[in-house]
């Protein structure tokens, strides 16, 4: 039996905002491993100017993104979404061994697979140093709670 990612395409706006949310959840737990689950094995990426092939590369290249970016916190919000393809925006908070605080902005664009995998995934992706008393993510590492404001909620 092949893996199952619900919910499937085509999209209805819950389903495309459950996806989101999912995925956000996915990558705030900051486990390689089970992140690149939400992936075909085939998977392509584009990651700033970075390129990535397949799970094992995604596992890769999370292992060191994560050991970089500490105290990784992010919010992803839909952008829009049609058919099997979803685009969303998002923001994360890290900081770096020196104790530099910065906020990524990005948009990303998806596209998934008939069991709800993802198949493609574009990331564009800027960098903020911020000062730590500018944070707005101050959730304990983990899933953001239910009730801590999104995106737009916050001005981003």
């Amino acid at each position: 039996m092949s893996e199952q990612r619900p919910p499937f395409p085509p999209f209805t706006r819950e389903a495309a905002i459950s996806k989101v949310r999912q995925a956000e959840d996915g990558w705030n737990t900051r486990d390689p491993e089970k992140v690149s689950l939400a992936y075909t094995p085939d998977s392509l990426w584009r990651n700033r100017a970075e390129f990535v092939t397949g799970r094992e590369e995604i596992v890769k290249f999370l292992t060191r993104k994560w050991g970089r970016e500490l105290d990784y916190r992010l919010i992803k919000e839909l952008w829009a979404f049609e058919g099997n393809r979803i685009a969303v925006r998002f923001a994360y908070e890290y900081r770096d061994d020196s104790g530099q605080w910065f906020r990524a902005y990005g948009n990303e664009n998806w596209e998934f697979d008939d069991n709800g995998l993802m198949q493609v995934r574009h990331a564009s992706i800027n960098d903020l140093r911020i000062a730590e008393e500018d944070r707005k993510y101050h959730w304990p590492l983990g899933r953001r709670p239910d009730d801590h404001p999104g995106l737009s909620d916050l001005g981003l």
